[in-house]
């Protein structure tokens, strides 16, 4: 297969990074050790508020262990937005419980408090705001929400690091846990993983228990502390979504880069909005005031008045080799989620999904791939 001249994503990877993945591989510890144990105390300072963090081998497993954690079960019900990736809603499942599947505020692409007050019944448990792209949702407002119907918050963070809502980083702000994701091209990786990120101890305490086969000890400290490794006991029938070593050894290079990143990412934005401020283009929705985006995906949407339509505009990008990808097919309109939403309309999801397309963003774009696609959307929208 030809390669792209700008690809969608690249992985920004250096040096130190291979260093330390080499360090930790000739160490003869693999699997979850004292890089983990590093990964996880470093990433708790980084966000702060006291919280604790738990590192786990996907978003997906701590947004399972959050949700196991918050007592959701059979005969709950969460409430998803239905633009997010499937995972989201994928684990109110494995739990046995429902997930109502709910429309976007077209002005953010995210949850709105009284889109989501209006989804409140009595078999509610927990609400999953996802900060799409990484601008933060409303996290005053569904805190307030969440207060007055005695649920619980947990956030999709999969994007949103390092976002912030009113000065405060997501995971420190509204929630009662919150998932981050670390997949190759989220805004720090560690190849594949997910930190769980809670100020609740209880929820901290379960979640670590449940992470590992539902063991009462650390892991690590199984293998470090003078009681015998072998003596441990069982109390829950848990899952195995510990990170290894050699994921967090990455991870613990990645995330002091993080802001770094950030300030990349955002000036690659802003470069773009100037850019395409004339063309017939909706763009990106930015923070709200006193919020910050961490911009994981740029974001355009081709309204009526546009010279072409989205895929067609896809199809001149590549033929540009561009890379392009679409964030996301709603839920509602995926086979198995649909009977999860009969009788429901989502107009603004399905009039996003329509028009959407996610161009390339990454922390080691140059800038002339930058100018190439910029250059090639001028293009083809002035035709």
């Amino acid at each position: 297969m030809k390669s792209m001249q700008v690809p969608f994503f690249r992985p920004s990877i250096g040096e130190a990074e291979i260093a330390a993945v080499s360090e930790c591989l000739r160490s003869g510890w693999l699997t979850t050790g004292p890089k983990a144990q590093a990964f996880e105390a470093d990433f708790a300072d980084y966000i702060g508020g006291g919280v604790s963090a738990l590192a786990v081998n996907s978003a997906t497993a701590a947004l399972h262990l959050g949700l196991e954690a918050l007592g959701v079960g059979p005969g709950c019900e969460v409430i998803v937005p239905t633009l997010t990736f499937t995972a989201t809603a994928e684990v109110v499942r494995y739990l046995g419980a429902d997930p109502v599947l709910v429309d976007i505020d077209p002005a953010t692409l995210c949850l709105d408090a009284e889109t989501v007050a209006q989804a409140i019944t009595p078999r509610s448990k927990v609400i999953m705001p996802v900060h799409f792209a990484g601008r933060a949702c409303d996290m005053t407002a569904l805190r307030a929400l969440a207060d007055a119907n005695g649920l619980s918050i947990l956030d999709d963070a999969a994007h949103a690091l390092p976002t912030r809502h009113q000065g405060q980083l997501i995971g420190q702000c509204g929630a009662d846990a919150t998932a981050f994701s670390f997949y190759a091209n989220k805004t720090m990786t560690t190849g594949e993983g997910g930190m769980l990120v809670t100020a609740n101890p209880e929820i901290a305490a379960r979640a670590r228990t449940m992470r590992l086969h539902g063991i009462d000890r650390d892991v690590f400290n199984r293998f470090t502390n003078t009681r015998a490794s072998w003596i441990y006991d069982v109390v829950a029938p848990g899952y195995k979504y510990n990170m290894t070593d050699v994921a967090a050894a990455m991870g613990l290079v990645q995330l002091g880069r993080c802001d770094d990143f950030g300030a990349t990412r955002a000036a690659l934005v802003a470069r773009y909005n100037d850019a395409f401020a004339d063309l017939p283009l909706i763009l990106p929705p930015g923070p709200a005031a006193g919020d910050e985006h961490s911009w994981h995906l740029y974001i355009l949407q081709l309204p009526q008045t546009a010279p072409l339509s989205r895929d067609a505009f896809i199809a001149a990008l590549k033929d540009a080799e561009i890379g392009t990808s679409v964030h996301y097919r709603p839920l509602h309109q995926m086979t198995f989620w649909k009977d999860f939403c009969a009788g429901r309309s989502f107009p603004h999801a399905d009039a996003y999904f329509a028009r959407c397309v996610s161009l390339p963003l990454f922390m080691a774009m140059t800038p002339e791939e930058q100018d190439h696609v910029i250059a090639t959307v001028r293009r083809v929208l002035s035709c």
